[in-house]
C-alpha cells in the first residue's frame, strides 16, 4: 500500500508531461512511500513514453473520458492518501504537502484545490470558462447547501475512505462535479485549498468542449440532485403542477360553471384533473425515494465502516 499515490490522467500531454511529473517527484521525495503514476488516455503522441522515462509508473486505460480514468485508478491503487493533478501543468504542485497533511493529519476526506480564489480569473484566456465555473459553483451551493469554493478543479487530494466509497459514474469532466456533491451529501470532511493557477503554455490545447461539457455539467447537476433529495425534486414538480391545474379549473371550469351552471370547457376540466393526477404521482414517488435514499445514506455509513476496516488491516500489513 502506497504512502501517497499522485495520480495524473494524461491525454496527449507530451508538451508537459516531463515537467509534471518531474516536478511533482521532487516535491514528494521527503514523503517516503510516494509513487506517482500516470494513466494514458488513449494518447496520439509520446505521453505514455515521456511519463516512464521521467520516472512515473504508467498504466493505460482506453475506455475514453476522464470519468474512466478516475474509476481505474481508484480501482487499482492502494494508499494511505491520493492527490490527483492535471497533467497540463497549470497546478503548481508547491501545494502537494499541504494537502497530503491536511488528508494524513487532520482526516480531511476530499481537500478541493481552488483557484479561483486566487489567480485563475487574470491567467485563464477563455471568459465562458469563467462563466461556467461561477455559475456551476452558486448553482451547487445553493442546492446542496456547501461551500466548496472551486466545485470544476482537477486538483485534489482524498482519503482511502473518500476512493473506496466513491461511486464513478460519469465519463467525462462532469466528474469532479459528481465527486463534489458526493462529498457533500455523505457528510465527508472537505476543505479548500488556495493555489494559484497558470493558464496553459503555448501550443497547448484544452479537452475542455466549453459547451458541450458545461451542458453535461449541468444536467449531472440537475440528476444528482434529483437523487439525493428526491422528495425536494418532485414535491416542487408536483407543487407546479397544481398550481396549474388549480388556475386552469377556477378560472376555465368553475367560475363558468358558477355564473351558467354549466361546465362549458369539458376539455380544460380533463386536463385540469390529468395535471392533478400527475401532481399527486410526482409528490408520492418523491416521499418514496427520500425513503430509499434514507436508507441508502445509512448503508453508506456501514460501508464506510468497512473501508476503514480494509484500510487499518493494510496498515497492519
Amino acid at each position: 500500500m502506497d504512502k501517497l499515490a499522485v495520480l495524473i490522467p494524461a491525454f496527449n500531454e507530451s508538451q508537459t508531461i516531463t515537467k509534471v511529473v518531474r516536478d511533482v517527484m521532487e516535491i514528494t521525495k521527503d514523503i517516503t512511500g510516494t509513487v506517482v503514476y500516470v494513466y494514458d488516455n488513449n494518447s496520439q503522441d509520446n505521453t505514455a513514453e515521456l511519463a516512464a522515462e521521467a520516472g512515473a509508473v504508467v498504466r493505460h486505460e482506453y475506455a475514453q473520458g476522464k470519468g474512466a480514468v478516475i474509476r481505474r485508478m481508484f480501482r487499482e491503487i492502494d494508499a494511505e492518501v491520493y492527490i490527483m493533478i492535471d497533467a497540463d501543468d497549470t497546478y503548481p504542485v508547491q501545494a502537494i504537502p499541504d494537502m497530503y497533511h491536511k488528508v494524513s493529519d487532520k482526516k480531511v476526506d476530499m481537500v478541493v484545490g481552488d483557484r479561483l480564489s486566487s489567480t485563475y480569473f487574470e491567467e485563464n484566456t477563455r471568459p465562458f470558462h469563467n462563466i461556467g465555473n461561477t455559475l456551476v459553483r452558486g448553482l451547487i451551493n445553493t442546492l446542496f447547501k456547501t461551500n466548496i469554493k472551486d466545485i470544476l478543479t482537477g486538483y485534489r487530494a482524498f482519503s482511502y475512505q473518500f476512493v473506496k466509497t466513491f461511486p464513478v459514474l460519469s465519463r467525462g469532466f462532469e466528474i469532479e462535479t459528481e465527486m463534489s456533491i458526493h462529498a457533500t451529501e455523505f457528510k465527508m470532511l472537505v476543505e479548500n485549498q488556495v493555489i494559484e493557477y497558470r493558464d496553459r503554455p503555448e501550443g497547448s490545447e484544452s479537452k475542455l468542449d466549453t459547451y458541450g461539457d458545461g451542458l453535461r455539467v449541468i444536467t449531472t447537476v440537475i440528476n444528482l440532485y434529483r437523487i439525493y433529495h428526491p422528495f425536494a425534486f418532485f414535491g416542487t414538480f408536483a407543487g407546479i403542477v397544481s398550481v396549474v391545474s388549480a388556475l386552469l379549473f377556477i378560472s376555465r371550469v368553475f367560475f363558468p360553471f358558477y355564473h351558467t351552471g354549466r361546465v362549458d370547457n369539458m376539455p380544460t376540466l380533463v386536463v385540469s384533473l390529468i395535471l392533478f393526477s400527475v401532481a399527486v404521482t410526482a409528490f408520492f414517488a418523491g416521499a418514496i425515494l427520500n425513503a430509499i435514499q434514507s436508507s441508502n445514506k445509512r448503508n453508506f455509513e456501514l460501508n464506510l465502516i468497512n473501508a476503514d476496516e480494509k484500510n487499518k488491516n493494510h496498515a497492519n500489513n
